[in-house]
């Protein structure tokens, strides 16, 4: 099969003065990009700070990072350093996360889960059997053929249309499955429910159940699991800092604390927009950073049936504790699953209610730099899934109890003493999410079933020159999609580059 894939659409008019609202992940990628074509480019943040959900809260000497703490896949962002000319080592330091995960079961097991693919087979090996670590080799072998086929054709381009998937890559990706949903596919290669679950985990992300989301997302496993995890030194927010910083030496005019109340229309097309203290700023194009639905509501004054369709994917709760305690048997990224699996979906997308059994992430970011906290203290850094807003949950009331219960629950999963050895905290429910302006108080965005993945997302371009960047559009959710996202908004005002061949797609 050989199909020529049509031009992407790109904006009408003059691209030489461009607004970005919000300086997230995705649009500091988008700006760095439009940079390095020359274009003027002027970012306005509501924050005072860059990084948009990746932020970051002082207090009493712990620097707590606000939203994701897993990074992987690095090239990309050498990628967009280099989109200026600059060595990312240069601005910032990522040290490998080893292992990966610690994760642990309720029959009292663990594994620790390693990128090196002979270290991890030994592990599985070791914990569990010889031929469950040959089937984690002939997975491995599977996500690294949906890494190829996918990455180039359905992650990391612009896409007008179904057609444009018509490619050799699709053909393959139907050959081995990647259409199939993603726990039965798992579960030709893995058959312990302990692996079963550590490798379909990632479809939480994807706002679906491994029962129901497609195999394709067994993508995620392949770069949370085989591709390495990193850590900034200085915390996550030491990216968005970095990205900042090389972004305004090329040119890039950084306007923080500068709310944008609406952008100014003439027909479908931008051509200003006005921030809370009344400023009006011209523009030809205008990127728009916030939470996709949200930017159409409340800056563009639209909700196009694209968007009001859209279901969303479940929240979370999440507590950051500066804590006086340190325990010996956790990692830097710790997984504690729950005896219930399917359970756990079901309570969360099916019934709209708090876990019974939770399955929960623990990080602690100071058990890789210590400098993110007072001498001899610790930050962790909880996460419980939860319902998004659509549950009949009353987060104000719900909030304080539920910060009790999940500090019983970690106590009862091993960290004793957990609540008592608080010295400072900040937790987050769905509500404040939404308060931040996330649609439905939900971090992962917009679910990815199919009806919402690839074409079908909603698209990042909107009448004659406005751009959209981040999670709500395409290609999705996570920290490589949305460095990815800003660099596909950047190529919907140059057009594309054909000599553009990343190291992540060689």
């Amino acid at each position: 099969m050989s199909v020529l894939r049509r031009t992407p659409r790109t904006v009408t008019g003059p691209t030489d003065d461009i607004v970005i609202v919000g300086a997230g992940l995705a649009g500091l990628s988008c700006a760095l990009r439009l940079a390095g074509a020359g274009r003027k480019v002027t970012v306005l943040e509501r924050e005072s700070v860059p990084g948009g959900r990746a932020g970051l809260i002082e207090d009493a000497g712990f620097r707590f990072d606000t939203g994701p703490t897993v990074l992987t896949m690095p090239d990309l962002i050498h990628d967009a350093f280099a989109s200026v000319g600059e060595n990312m080592n240069d601005w910032l330091e990522l040290t490998p996360v080893e292992p990966l995960y610690r994760a642990f079961y309720p029959d009292g097991s663990q594994l620790d889960v390693h990128s090196d693919v002979d270290a991890m087979a030994a592990e599985i090996e070791r914990v569990i059997s010889p031929a469950e670590a040959a089937g984690y080799r002939r997975y491995v072998d599977f996500v690294s053929k949906l890494y190829r086929y996918e990455m180039r054709d359905f992650i990391d381009t612009n896409i007008d249309s179904p057609l444009d998937l018509v490619t050799e890559n699709l053909a393959k990706l139907v050959a081995i499955g990647g259409f199939r949903k993603l726990a039965p596919k798992v579960r030709q290669y893995l058959n312990d429910p302990r692996t079963e679950r550590l490798f379909s985990f990632q479809a939480m992300y994807a706002g679906l159940s491994p029962q129901d989301a497609l195999a394709i997302y067994a993508v995620i496993a392949y770069m949370d699991s085989v591709a390495g995890v990193y850590f900034p030194k200085g915390g996550m927010h030491a990216l968005p800092r970095a990205m900042a910083a090389a972004a305004e030496k090329h040119g890039v005019e950084f306007r923080y604390s500068t709310e944008v109340t609406r952008v100014e229309t003439e027909g479908s097309r931008a051509v200003a927009v006005h921030t809370l203290n009344g400023e009006r700023i011209a523009a030809d194009v205008v990127v728009l950073n916030p939470d996709l639905p949200v930017a159409y509501k409340e800056l563009l004054g639209r909700e196009p049936w694209s968007v009001r369709r859209l279901t969303y994917s479940p929240s979370c709760a999440l507590l950051l504790a500066g804590s006086s305690a340190t325990y010996t048997k956790t990692a830097h990224h710790n997984i504690h699953f729950g005896r219930s699996w399917d359970g756990v979906f079901r309570e969360l997308i099916d019934e709209r209610r708090l876990m019974s059994d939770p399955s929960i992430l623990v990080t602690n970011p100071t058990y890789s730099d210590p400098s993110l906290a007072p001498d001899g203290k610790h930050i962790y850094y909880v996460l419980f899934p939860t319902p998004n807003l659509d549950a009949n949950i009353d987060w104000r009331t719900e909030g304080p109890r539920y910060r009790d219960e999940m500090v019983r629950t970690l106590e009862q999963r091993g960290y004793i003493g957990f609540g008592d050895a608080i010295e400072v905290e900040h937790l987050t429910t769905p509500l404040d999410w939404a308060a931040r302006g996330l649609e439905r108080g939900a971090p992962f965005a917009a679910a990815h079933s199919f009806s919402q993945t690839g074409p079908f997302r909603p698209s990042n371009l909107w009448g004659d020159n406005v751009v959209f960047t981040g999670s709500g559009t395409q290609p999705g959710v996570g920290v490589p999609m949305v460095l990815i996202s800003g660099r596909l908004a950047a190529e919907r005002i140059t057009g594309p580059d054909r000599t553009y061949s990343p190291t992540y797609l060689r």
